[in-house]
């Protein structure tokens, strides 16, 4: 009879440690390129939806989410001088593209184009500066990077924010260099602290399913009460805020307070700027937001460097743990080598043994003093 063709299934061999290493290393520098972009249309978002917010309180933008979004991309993708000044004109584009989306005159959007760009740009330079690094894993390294980054980082556009608002509206400069430098520096403080904060290492952690159900139980705790008591009026529970907060640091360190503090700031300076939440009694739209950036700057973003003192404590245990063990290991091998070496050496010793007894006592031989002495 005809014998039936059987079905054969191709089975791809196992792929090389070289290829799979060429492959992600294609898949990084993809996504490398689309960052940028990315990045980009983010800002344009961030500054529509800043400044139609702002309008709506009637005052300027207090919330401004797009510089430390614009700091934390370009501090994790630099590749050098050329990239750096692709990124940044990249950004100007992204700013005033989001400028001119929400109706601002060309001559407005351009000058604020330029005060953004600067701020960016600014608070890049200083981190690189001030703290090199880039790590946020110790309180030395968060410390500089929030003093570069976020404190001395958006001061010069704040003041040109200032000065313009003087000559163009006749407003207050130091009302509009508060806001701006407010609004700024929080932003890079909180979102850029996010970005920077998003390593393998700390993501990792979440993998085990208990781990991620207490990060999803704790930040939807800190979200209802965020919302209850900075948006709705009628539950003042912020005195549970700072406790889940801190409670947050020693469960996921800087992480996860970097995550959390980007919901405290949206609830609180935006439920101010909107007249809710325990700033409601100010009569000022403006003052209110100020109170609420305070708030976050003073009182919960310092609970950043507890997260980094915990984070960098952690990574001292582990040292210490690993310099025991390899300590532990070498004792363990020097133990063997003492034992192997014992024990091969016996044997020739004991004929070495065996033949001075035998030249001392005359069994090879007549010997005199001299020889004697020396077997012995």
């Amino acid at each position: 009879g005809a014998i039936e063709p059987r079905e054969t299934t191709l089975i791809a061999p196992p792929a090389s440690p070289g290829a799979m290493r060429e492959a992600r290393g294609q898949v990084a520098a993809f996504a490398g390129s689309l960052a940028p972009l990315a990045t980009a249309v983010g800002v344009t978002v961030l500054v529509v939806v800043a400044i139609s917010y702002a309008r709506s309180a009637g005052l300027v933008a207090s919330l401004w989410g797009a510089s430390g979004l614009a700091v934390a991309v370009w501090l994790r993708t630099s590749r050098g001088p050329v990239y750096d000044l692709c990124f940044g004109a990249l950004m100007a584009l992204a700013f005033l593209a989001g400028n001119l989306l929400v109706g601002n005159p060309r001559l407005i959007a351009g000058l604020f184009m330029v005060a953004n760009v600067m701020d960016v740009a600014l608070s890049v330079v200083m981190a690189r500066w001030l703290a090199p690094g880039l790590n946020l894993s110790s309180v030395s390294g968060a410390a500089r990077f929030l003093l570069a980054a976020a404190v001395l980082g958006p001061i010069p556009s704040a003041l040109f924010s200032g000065f313009f608002l003087l000559v163009m509206t006749g407003g207050d400069f130091m009302a509009g260099f508060q806001t701006w430098w407010f609004g700024h520096a929080l932003s890079v403080a909180v979102i850029s602290s996010l970005g920077l904060a998003l390593t393998r290492g700390r993501v990792r952690m979440l993998r085990p399913r208990l781990r991620a159900v207490e990060a999803l139980a704790l930040f939807s705790l800190m979200s209802a009460v965020c919302f209850l008591f900075f948006i709705a009026d009628q539950f003042y529970v912020g005195f549970a805020v700072l406790p889940l907060l801190l409670l947050i640091a020693a469960r996921f360190q800087v992480l996860g307070v970097a995550a959390a503090l980007i919901v405290i700031t949206l609830c609180s300076v935006g439920g101010a700027m909107a007249g809710h939440g325990p700033f409601a009694f100010v009569e000022t739209a403006q003052e209110r937001a100020m109170l609420a950036q305070l708030l976050v700057l003073c009182v919960f973003l310092p609970v950043l460097l507890v997260a980094a003192l915990l984070e960098e404590r952690d990574l001292l245990n582990q040292k210490a743990r690993n310099a025991r063990l390899r300590a532990e290991r070498a004792s363990e091998a020097k133990s063997r080598l003492l034992a192997n070496v014992a024990h091969e050496i016996k044997s020739p010793v004991g004929g070495v043994i065996g033949i001075g007894d035998l030249w001392r006592s005359g069994g090879l031989g007549p010997v005199n003093q001299t020889q004697t002495d020396m077997a012995d």
